[in-house]
């Protein structure tokens, strides 16, 4: 089946559609239901320095950009988060070639910027290629500014249009929220860690949680886990505890769905929760609305459980440029979920992350689809963003 945005929009729904939002209901969400399955980990092999927080340390492993030329004869440039001290490697997303600097790319210490001469082996790539005509694709994803329609990318589409930085940084003041481990806000959980006791974590979320476009799960090389898997491979390593991850989560599905699910969750008599929701009520599903739900959910899992813990996990940003989404819903579901934590439920603050994120690069540079799963890159961020708070920085590799 195609990985699709989990906004599922088609022509002949259109119309449907906007009579459903008024009525706040977002049937657009509804698609075949397709539990998260195991990604294909052909090749790939847990590195825990690929987990290590990005904010923690002075090298980021990987990170991915796009090179875009804004005319035909321009260099391509593209940015990354912090400024360059030494590039290490850079390499193509599957991780198979190597490139050379001065041949392939050049840089300037100091600058977050790498630009691409004339000759690279590098893929460039121009603002026009990553736009179909309007109706030419499955899914409607029409441009903000109408010329057209944003690319989309079932699978490895803009992966393969991606090259992964490994570089060391200087200093830099980060402006947005950050995760900080705190033992009393999980202590359950983080108490069996500690103890190399048995954890069950039940992941219930959308098609980002699910794993579309970690190239694990769309069949192609690195062959890396979506963040589910590398959450469950990471605390594992780290503690040396035994940790299963049930992933139950499905592609399209919101808040309003899960509360379907509470059977299924408790089958597994999870330790620990992770409720990643968001991408999908942003189409129109109100603050109000969206907390009521993550706050019912809890609570139905806790009549059957009641020491089970909970990660709320703040959606990262769609593809501004997409007009389906409510973007400024967004901090207001963080903000929701803020309100719910207490000791024993957590915030993984993934919005404050991307949103910085998009003040440093584009969203070309992290995307998986074009409008709104992350890449490699951004899952194995939802990966260290959720497991800061469960591992002291003090045991990070």
């Amino acid at each position: 089946m195609d990985r699709e945005p989990s906004l599922k929009i088609n022509r002949f729904t259109t119309g449907i559609l906007e009579l459903a939002l008024v009525f706040g209901v977002v049937l657009f969400l509804i698609q075949p239901s397709t539990r998260a399955t195991e990604p294909d980990e052909k090749a790939w092999a847990y590195v825990p320095a690929l987990l290590r927080p990005f904010w923690h340390g002075k090298s980021i492993e990987g990170e991915s950009v796009l090179f875009i030329r804004q005319t035909a004869d321009a260099p391509a440039r593209a940015s990354v988060l912090f400024p360059i001290e030494s590039i290490i490697a850079v390499r193509n997303s599957a991780g198979d070639i190597t490139y050379e600097e001065g041949r392939d790319y050049e840089w300037t210490a100091g600058s977050r910027d790498i630009v691409i001469p004339a000759g690279s082996r590098i893929v460039t790539k121009q603002p026009q290629d990553l736009r179909r005509p309007a109706g030419s694709q499955k899914y409607m994803l029409t441009h903000r500014d109408g010329n057209g329609e944003i690319l989309f990318g079932a699978k490895l589409e803009y992966h393969d249009m991606q090259t992964c930085i490994t570089y060391t940084h200087e200093p830099d003041e980060w402006k947005g929220d950050l995760p900080a481990f705190d033992a009393a806000a999980l202590p359950r959980t983080i108490g069996k860690l500690g103890n190399r006791q048995p954890v069950s974590i039940a992941v219930i979320g959308d098609s980002i949680s699910a794993g579309n476009n970690a190239s694990g799960f769309s069949g192609g090389p690195p062959w890396q886990p979506a963040f589910p898997g590398l959450i469950e491979r990471h605390l594992a390593a780290v503690y040396e505890a035994p940790v299963q991850v049930h992933n139950l989560a499905v592609d399209g599905r919101d808040t309003q769905w899960a509360l379907g699910e509470i059977t299924a969750v408790t089958k597994v008599k999870p330790d620990l929760v992770i409720y990643a929701f968001g991408m999908n009520d942003s189409a129109g599903r109100s603050t109000e609305d969206f907390q009521a739900n993550a706050k019912a959910f809890i609570e139905k899992v806790r009549d059957e459980l009641p020491e089970t813990e909970f990660i709320l996990a703040a959606s990262m940003l769609g593809n501004r440029d997409w007009i389906t989404l409510k973007h400024e819903l967004f901090p207001e579901y963080r903000d929701a979920f803020r309100e719910l934590c207490e000791p024993g439920i957590a915030l993984a603050d993934l919005t404050a992350v991307w949103t910085e994120f998009l003040e440093r690069k584009q969203d070309w540079d992290l995307t998986g689809n074009g409008v709104n799963h992350p890449n490699d890159f951004g899952h194995r961020v939802y990966a260290q963003v959720i497991s800061a708070l469960l591992i002291d920085l003090k045991k990070q590799p």
